[in-house]
Order: structure tokens, then sequence, then C-alpha cells
């Protein structure tokens, strides 16, 4: 992901304004994804190709779909805006804004019935990231954050995102979507965290991030990421207090090796062990 595809040219924070319409766009995005998706979800008709030949890295419809629907409310809302997504790849703009998006992050689990993949939606400007959405439409919850502004919509109703306070390593959560996760020294290092932790759980994809920024878990570890995996993860999770870096502590919203904590401390103490 080149710096112009991410961020467009001479990009600048967008003000109030702007973040109230990027705010209304993004919310439609993630609702016409939800009208999409749903569909496809536990249906005995639902099929998949396979993106990579001697592995498995799925796509359905519903995912080509999904995009789509959201590249014709863009088209419509947000014309100078450029639009990166993981089925269709770049469309230059020159608003010096970048949409991030992931139809389904977590096909694998689409395609088996669980519901924690979700359609990712974010905002960049010449920073990374600054507005985010994860959305999960079976369960009907929805993380958003932007700048002073974090909050998770669910059947419950609405409530402000809060990331888990300090706590030593010997006392944290961590997830991370594949026990196999990177190469085998990066492997090596992730079992270097993990076996400090009072738990790790795998495979639940996108909705870790979430967990995370709801005060429920304090890690979440990644290698091999795009950048269509962690731009919404990254707004959202700072928007509620966290920080997610790079494994050496640099930026993170091109993907690669992540580490997204809920506080400094917990994120210093990893990433320690990360090397």
């Amino acid at each position: 992901m080149t710096d112009q595809a991410t961020t467009g040219s001479k990009a600048a924070r967008p003000d109030s304004r702007d973040l109230q319409e990027l705010h209304e766009t993004a919310n439609e995005l993630a609702d016409v994804a939800r009208a999409v998706t749903l569909p496809f979800f536990r249906s005995p008709n639902l099929s998949s190709d396979n993106k990579r030949p001697g592995g498995f890295d799925p796509v359905t419809e519903a995912d080509r779909a999904a995009e789509r629907a959201m590249r014709d409310v863009l088209a419509r809302r947000r014309p100078l805006d450029a639009i990166r997504g993981e089925e269709y790849g770049e469309q230059p703009g020159t608003s010096g804004l970048t949409w991030v998006l992931d139809p389904i992050d977590g096909t694998r689990a689409f395609l088996s019935g669980v519901p924690s993949w979700g359609t990712l939606i974010a905002v960049c400007a010449g920073e990374g990231p600054v507005h985010g959405i994860i959305d999960q439409p079976f369960t009907g919850e929805r993380w958003e954050g932007c700048a002073g502004f974090a909050r998770h919509v669910s059947a419950q109703g609405q409530r402000p995102l809060a990331t888990r306070a300090p706590r030593p390593l010997s006392e944290a959560i961590l997830f991370s979507t594949f026990p196999e996760i990177g190469t085998a020294r990066e492997r090596a290092l992730f079992e270097a965290v993990s076996a400090r932790v009072k738990l790790t759980r795998f495979g639940i994809d996108c909705y870790a991030y979430g967990l995370l920024a709801l005060g429920q878990i304090d890690l979440v570890i990644e290698a091999g990421l795009n950048d269509y995996d962690i731009c919404a993860p990254i707004a959202v999770i700072e928007a509620a207090g966290g920080i997610v870096t790079g494994w050496d502590g640099g930026p993170a919203h091109r993907g690669g090796r992540v580490i997204a904590a809920a506080n400094r401390e917990i994120h210093a103490e990893a990433l320690a062990l990360l090397g």
C-alpha cells in the first residue's frame, strides 16, 4: 500500500464538520453492507472461490457485492475521495482522504457460520486513520471511533467505548486470529508473550479488536495483516483509549506485524518481548 493510495496527496485532518459528514457516510456504508451480507450468511447455497493457489484465501459473492454497494454510496456521497478495497483495489481521488474497505473481514468464519466476521470501514488522511467502524451484522453490533468519539451500539443500546485499565501482563487476555501466526520467528516471539499472559485465545478475526475497544481484553497480536485489516480497528481502539502499533513500535496502518493494546503500560510490556 503506497502513501498515495493510503492517504491521497497533502491530506489534512478533517475538522468537526467534515467528521460529521464522514460519520454519516461511514454509517451508511455499514448499513448497506449489512443489507447485502446478511442474506448470504448461513445460507446453504453459499459458495466461495479461492484467491490463493496452494493455500486457502476464500472470497464469496457476499464480499464482492458488499464492496460494490459501498462503492456506490461513495460515488454518490464522496466522489472526490479515494477508495482502497480488498476485492476491487484502488480508485484514485483528489480530496486527500481515502476510504479503506474490507467488506467481510473473516471470510473463513463467514463460510463456517461463525459470527466473528465483520465489515471494516476506515477513512485515512495524511497521518493514518481518522475514523473507523467495525460492524458485525448478525449480532447487530457496531463499534465506531474518531477524535473525541467512541461508541458501541448493540441490541442493548449505545454505550461509550473505553479500553481496560493497566494490569500486569500476567493478568492479561491475549487474542490472535491464527495459532500459526506469521513466520517461525514471528511465532516464537508471539509465544514469548503468550507464555506470560493469563489467557490466550484464537480465531475471532476483527471481533477481537472490538472486544479490546470494549474493555473486555488487553491485547491483540497478529502478523501478515493488510491495511484493510487494521485501519478501522486502529481508529476505534485509539478513540477508546488504546494503542495500536507495529511490533517495532511504529505506525501500523499499512499492516504487517501489529500489536493492539488496551493501554500504554501493557503495550510496553508486551512490545519488549516482541523485540
